[in-house]
C-alpha cells in the first residue's frame, strides 16, 4: 500500500500520522491547514460554505475532487462526517467501518438504546419532544453531532423555553436537526482508544477529555482536546467495557469510546467509531503510529499487547503528552507574519495565511508532552498565552 486518501472536515491527525509511517498521503479537507499541506502529496479544499453538515455534500462532488488528482489510491479513509457520504460505492478499498453500523452508533438517540439493551450504564435518553420524562437538570444536545459546541445544559422550565428560542434562530443544519435531551451526568469527561479487528479488541490506553477549559474557550461544553494518558482506579474496567462495546459493534480499526467517570463509577457517553481527537496525545504518548495500526487492523493483525508496561498500569504510555485546542474569541482573518509567529511553539492545526476564523471557531492547537499531567498543562498554556498575545495582532475581520 502506498497511496492514501483522507476525506473529512479536518484530516490533519491522520494525514501527518500516515506521512510518519511513510505512505503517500492526500487529503479533502475543509480547511487545508499549512501543517496538513507539509504533510500531504497533494490535498484539495472542500467548498462547504457555512456549513459542517456531510449531508449537503454530494458524493459526485467528492468523486470529482478524487478524480483531480490523477492519482491511484490504494485506500480512502474517511474522516469524522464523511463516514456515511456513501464512499463505499466508490471502486476503493475504503479502511472505515460499515455504514449500516455507523448509523446506529453515530445516532445518540439510537445509541442510547442500544446500551439500555445490555444493561450497560448510560444517562438516560429521550427525543426532545418527550423532555418531560426526565428531571432537571439535563443536557441537550444533537443526536447526530459531535464537539459539543451545540450542546446546553437546561436546568429549570425558563431554561427550556430559552432553549427552544435559541434552537429556532441557530437554524441547525439538517445532519443536526434531531435533538436529544439527557440527564445531566456529573464527572470527569475521559475516552479509551482502541484497535480492533473483527474478533479481537485491545484498549491501548485512557484519556482524559479536556471540556469546556476555561483557557481555551467560553464555550462550556465544546471539546478542547486531550491529556494523554489519564489516571484513574477505573482504568481497566472502562478499558474492559471499551473492548467489549467495539467487538459487539463490529467495529474495526482505530475507534475509541467516551465516558464520564462519576462518583459511582464510568458511564459511558458515546463511540467514536473512526479516529479521534485523542490521535496526537496517543501517538506521542505511546510511541504508536496510529495509522499504521489502523491499516494493519483492517489486515487482521494488531501488533501491540495490552500487557505492555505503561505509566503507573495505566496501559502503553510512556510518558505523559497533551493537545489542547484554543478557539477565537473574534472574527479574525490570519496573516502571515502572525502565522510564522504560532509556529515558533509546538503547535499543529495551522491556519493558512488568509484564512477567515469566526468567532468560537477552533483556532489553532497546541501540543506537549512531559512526566506528568501538570508539566504538560503547564507547557500548554504557556503556548496559549503567547498565542493569544500573537493573534492580537489580527485586526477583526
Amino acid at each position: 500500500m502506498k497511496n492514501i486518501l483522507v476525506i473529512g472536515f479536518s484530516t490533519r491527525n491522520i494525514v501527518c500520522s500516515g506521512s510518519r509511517a511513510g505512505y503517500n498521503m492526500y487529503s479533502i479537507d475543509a480547511f487545508c491547514d499549512y501543517d496538513l499541506q507539509q504533510c500531504a502529496k497533494g490535498f484539495a479544499k472542500l467548498d462547504i460554505g457555512e456549513s459542517f453538515d456531510a449531508s449537503r455534500i454530494s458524493l459526485a462532488d467528492v468523486s470529482d475532487l478524487i478524480e483531480s488528482f490523477d492519482v491511484k489510491f490504494d485506500a480512502i479513509i474517511p474522516g469524522s462526517g464523511f463516514e456515511m457520504i456513501g464512499l463505499e460505492r466508490l471502486p476503493f478499498w475504503i479502511l472505515g467501518n460499515d455504514p449500516r453500523i455507523m448509523a446506529e452508533v453515530s445516532d445518540k438517540h439510537l445509541f442510547s438504546i442500544f446500551l439500555k439493551k445490555r444493561g450497560i450504564a448510560h444517562p438516560e435518553t429521550v427525543l426532545l419532544d418527550e423532555i418531560g420524562a426526565l428531571e432537571f437538570p439535563l443536557m441537550v444536545k444533537p443526536a447526530c453531532s459531535g464537539g459539543g459546541i451545540f450542546n446546553m445544559k437546561v436546568n429549570n422550565s425558563h431554561d427550556l423555553i430559552v432553549l427552544y428560542s435559541r434552537l429556532k434562530e441557530a437554524g441547525l443544519p439538517p445532519g443536526k436537526s434531531k435533538i436529544i435531551a439527557q440527564e445531566f451526568v456529573d464527572g470527569i469527561p475521559a475516552s479509551v482508544s482502541v484497535l480492533s479487528t473483527r474478533d479481537r479488541a485491545v484498549a491501548i490506553v485512557v484519556n482524559e477529555q479536556l471540556i469546556g477549559t476555561s483557557w481555551l474557550t467560553e464555550m462550556p461544553f465544546a471539546y478542547c482536546g486531550n491529556i494523554t494518558p489519564f489516571e484513574t482506579p477505573y482504568a481497566s474496567e472502562m478499558k474492559q467495557i471499551a473492548e467489549n462495546l467495539i467487538l459487539e459493534l463490529g467495529l474495526v480499526g482505530s475507534n475509541g469510546v467516551d465516558f464520564i467517570i462519576t462518583e459511582k463509577g464510568p458511564i459511558v457517553i458515546e463511540v467514536n467509531a473512526r479516529f479521534q481527537g485523542s490521535l496526537d496525545s496517543v501517538e506521542m504518548a505511546t510511541g504508536l503510529n496510529l495509522l499504521e495500526s489502523h491499516l494493519k487492523a483492517f489486515e487482521g493483525i494488531i501488533d501491540i499487547s495490552a500487557e505492555i508496561p505503561g505509566v503507573k498500569g495505566n496501559g502503553n504510555a510512556n510518558k505523559y503528552a497533551g493537545r489542547c485546542i484554543l478557539y477565537s474569541d473574534r472574527k479574525m482573518v490570519m496573516t502571515e507574519a502572525v502565522r510564522d509567529m504560532l509556529l515558533e511553539r509546538n503547535v499543529c492545526d495551522v491556519p493558512v495565511a488568509g484564512q477567515f476564523i469566526g468567532p468560537n471557531e477552533p483556532v489553532i492547537s497546541v501540543l506537549n508532552s512531559g512526566n506528568d499531567r501538570d508539566e504538560v498543562i503547564r507547557g500548554m498554556k504557556d503556548s496559549v498565552t503567547f498565542i493569544r498575545e500573537s493573534l492580537n495582532l489580527l485586526n477583526p475581520e
